[in-house]
């Protein structure tokens, strides 16, 4: 009777009513331990009876129908929470994840180009936009998944772990990378680091082929501190598979990207520790329409308008005035281009070099245009061409420059000689008379003079014929002279013309070896 009255009032006090009047559900585990005590040491068998009384009103309260939402304690946090607060609440982020200091960090990076930015020749600057990708093993940061609801993938605060200092050597200045706080962690304790970064390198350009050059420029990634025995370097993918990766590359630029080389190697300082460091080789080539049409061009047109210029009659003065026209218009265009052209304290570009030769080679032509246009006026002034000249000129230089009226050269030549001999001829022989004069109009004066005497002292009709005979000669003489005068300067006309096509095809000459040359060069350049 004791024992049933002491379970009737355990039964009562586990429904007892709360303020509301609402029976309130006693967990079964106090229940039990209340009776346990009520027992005492002396009721022990009594107590195993109470217990074995009490089993089906446990499984009663433990069943789904019974009002159980008091007392069951509060549903489990998310899967996430739980997770992040196992990884991260004990965790160490100032040393290097590994059990045993003897395990080595292998981190494994990755890069892919996105953009060239810029190429700046003067600074030696290259400035690129890159997706960085690292990866490396935390063992600190590994779980099972049955615990978290199967979940093997984590976002975690990348400051909240340990990451490598990975950087870049060639750094010269801070790019505008957007920050990713953000790194993903599996659940065998893999961490990847996934990151685009602006990255302003120092690079050694050399623009000696402008337009047609190629850009190598090396990113070179290592650990500022950590030894090689520390933090080892790997390549992500398969360097087949980085060289000629343009899957994300912006190609619509004024650079365009050839390949990237990968190359690992380990290097030491002043025979210390080595350190390990991987070499990404950026290899870009400028695309040179654009120059090609607003520099190369327009120098070729003014070229060529300057040889078209030596077709006009070396007598004339147009072709000296055509020629300067020229030399200031390519001068005004080199001003124009100045600010194109890439500049460096290094050396000048090819482009330049044939820039100034171009001018050069206008100063020449105007020089040889002048030259010209000296010999073939004022030939009043001028003596006889000599011998010499003409044997080289009018008779080598013909057969040479294989000039179709070369005859007409030698026929003008033999017809002057004759002149010349004949005015000669006619000095020696004329005899000497007191009337005779050289200026028509002293002869016109003395012969008047004259035949007023004659006519006083002589008879009239033999006067009149002798001053006829003087009138004639004088004039004779003074058309013998002004042909003479004639036969020099067509002479001089005819050294200048072979001289004009002597010198211009030298010159078209030049123009054409430097032309092939610098074409041959930039072919090999651009398809190299």
């Amino acid at each position: 009777m004791q024992r049933e009255r002491l379970i009737a009032r355990l039964i009562g006090r586990s429904q007892k009513p709360d303020g509301g009047g609402k029976a309130t559900q006693v967990p079964p585990a106090s229940l039990l331990r209340s009776v346990l005590r009520r027992a005492g040491g002396s009721m022990v068998p009594t107590a195993l009876g109470v217990l074995l009384a009490l089993l089906p009103l446990a499984s009663t309260l433990q069943s789904p129908g019974t009002q159980l939402g008091e007392w069951m304690p509060e549903p489990s946090e998310p899967a996430l929470q739980r997770l992040a607060h196992y990884l991260l609440a004990h965790y160490q982020k100032g040393t290097r994840p590994v059990r045993d200091w003897r395990t080595t960090t292998n981190v494994a990076i990755d890069l892919m180009v996105y953009a060239i930015l810029s190429v700046d020749e003067k600074n030696q600057v290259l400035t690129t936009y890159i997706w960085y990708r690292q990866h490396w093993t935390d063992e600190f940061l590994k779980w099972d998944p049955a615990r978290f609801d199967n979940l093997t993938q984590i976002s975690l605060p990348v400051e909240s772990i340990w990451v490598p200092d990975i950087l870049i050597n060639e750094f010269v200045d801070v790019g505008k990378s957007p920050h990713v706080p953000y790194v993903y962690v599996s659940h065998h304790g893999e961490v990847q680091n996934l990151k685009p970064i602006q990255v302003m390198t120092a690079c050694s350009l050399d623009i000696y082929n402008f337009p047609f050059d190629v850009q190598n420029c090396s990113l070179t990634f290592t650990s500022w501190l950590h030894h090689i025995r520390d933090i080892n370097l790997s390549l992500w993918r398969q360097p087949e598979l980085v060289k000629f990766d343009r899957s994300v590359f912006m190609n619509q630029g004024e650079w365009e990207l050839l390949y990237i080389l990968s190359h690992f190697q380990e290097f030491s300082v002043k025979s210390s520790d080595s350190y390990a460091e991987m070499k990404f080789y950026v290899v870009i080539r400028r695309r040179p329409l654009f120059y090609t049409v607003s520099l190369l061009l327009p120098s070729i047109f003014l070229m060529v308008m300057d040889i078209v210029g030596f077709y006009l009659p070396p007598h004339s003065g147009e072709r000296v005035s055509f020629k300067i026209t020229l030399l200031l218009g390519y001068s005004v265009f080199l001003i124009i281009v100045s600010d194109t052209l890439p500049a460096t304290a290094v050396g000048t570009p090819l482009i330049g070099i044939y820039f100034v030769v171009c001018m050069a080679l206008l100063v020449i032509s105007l020089t040889e245009t002048i030259l010209i246009v000296r010999l073939v006026h004022k030939q009043d002034l001028q003596p006889h061409v000599p011998e010499w000249v003409k044997h080289l000129l009018l008779e080598r230089a013909t057969i040479l420059l294989c000039i179709r009226d070369r005859k007409t050269f030698s026929q003008s030549r033999t017809q002057s000689l004759e002149t010349s001999r004949q005015v000669e001829n006619n000095d020696s022989t004329a005899k000497p008379t007191p009337y005779a004069c050289e200026d028509p109009r002293e002869c016109g004066a003395v012969g008047g003079t004259r035949s007023a005497l004659a006519f006083t002292g002589r008879p009239e009709g033999s006067g009149a014929l002798q001053e006829i005979l003087h009138e004639t000669t004088a004039i004779r003489q003074l058309l013998e002279k002004r042909e003479e005068f004639r036969d020099v300067a067509r002479e001089w006309l005819q050294v200048g013309y072979v001289l004009d096509v002597l010198l211009f095809r030298v010159y078209l000459a030049a123009v054409l070896a430097y032309s092939i040359t610098l074409g041959t060069l930039w072919s090999v350049w651009r398809d190299a």
